[in-house]
């Protein structure tokens, strides 16, 4: 009886698989196909399809933004140092401000804390223009250190909200033995509670730098110089040819280039990214 229930359960299991494989195939195949066509010559991905040709496979896509004269290497370095101050800077203020607002009882707090959820409804689109001329007055546009600010800025108020309910989930009694045994707040949150919020500040981190890696809008505003350029400004400008011919070759190998950061950060992070959206789902 119990051989017969479990391929009961095996053919239960069998319909979700097969449509498990069938998601996966969907996600998949088009990240091989981008992959194959970045390896490809520009000739080769207008010209007729034919399968020979399909694996003439050139390494030259790829040497173009590794080549030394920096022309495509200093946008991909711009979006690192943008992309990773932008996730550190965010994991740090949101875990000081979440301990803040999770922890501590102030007047306005809750008002403050429902205005930084309400701004989460605003895209940054709707106050381009007044947010270009605030960091025009102040000397920040044409800048990284201010494209930096600007992403922290939007990525922000959903670190906070994680962080708070990151905290939360915290036993206020395990603060109460360290507050006796003589830790003050900084010795609390770096040596006590650090265990327990790993999952969450890995989410702020992660959700700050996928913002920022990809975002495209803000940084054709604020940037003008083209030594600041980011990478998904630099594809706009990969154009060859007296008309503006697009060479495809290198745009899919940017695009990979794009992806492999957001993949390796993904899968590295993943778990503790799943905890941190768990715990903030469970409190939220």
């Amino acid at each position: 009886m119990t051989r017969s229930r479990s391929m009961t359960k095996d053919r239960r299991a069998v319909p979700y698989v097969i449509l498990g494989v069938l998601f996966a195939l969907i996600f998949t195949i088009p990240l091989l196909w981008s992959i194959l066509r970045a390896f490809q010559p520009h000739e080769v991905i207008l010209g007729t399809p034919s399968f020979p040709e399909m694996f003439d496979l050139t390494w030259k896509n790829f040497s173009f933004f590794l080549s030394s004269d920096g022309t495509m290497l200093r946008p991909v370095l711009n979006s690192i140092i943008v992309s990773l101050s932008t996730a550190a800077l965010t994991a740090l203020v949101a875990t000081v401000a979440g301990y803040g607002f999770s922890k501590f009882r102030f007047r306005g707090s809750r008002l403050a804390f429902s205005l930084i959820l309400l701004s989460m409804m605003v895209p940054f689109q709707a106050i381009l223009t007044p947010l270009y001329l605030l960091m025009n007055s102040v000397g920040l546009t044409d800048s990284l250190i201010g494209l930096i600010l600007f992403y922290t800025n939007f990525a922000l108020p959903f670190g906070i909200f994680l962080m708070k309910n990151t905290f939360d989930t915290v036993p206020q009694a395990l603060e109460d033995s360290a507050v006796i045994d003589g830790a003050g707040t900084v010795r609390m949150l770096v040596n006590v509670l650090r265990p327990m919020i790993v999952p969450g500040i890995a989410s702020a981190a992660l959700y700050a730098f996928l913002t920022s890696w990809t975002e495209f809008l803000g940084a054709l505003t604020f940037l003008t110089t083209e030594k600041y350029f980011t990478l998904p400004i630099a594809l706009l400008n990969i154009q060859v040819g007296t008309y503006g011919e697009v060479d495809f070759g290198q745009l899919v190998a940017g695009s990979v280039i794009a992806m492999i950061p957001c993949v390796i950060l993904y899968v590295c992070l993943q778990r503790f990214y799943v905890q941190g959206l768990a715990s903030g789902a469970v409190k939220g």
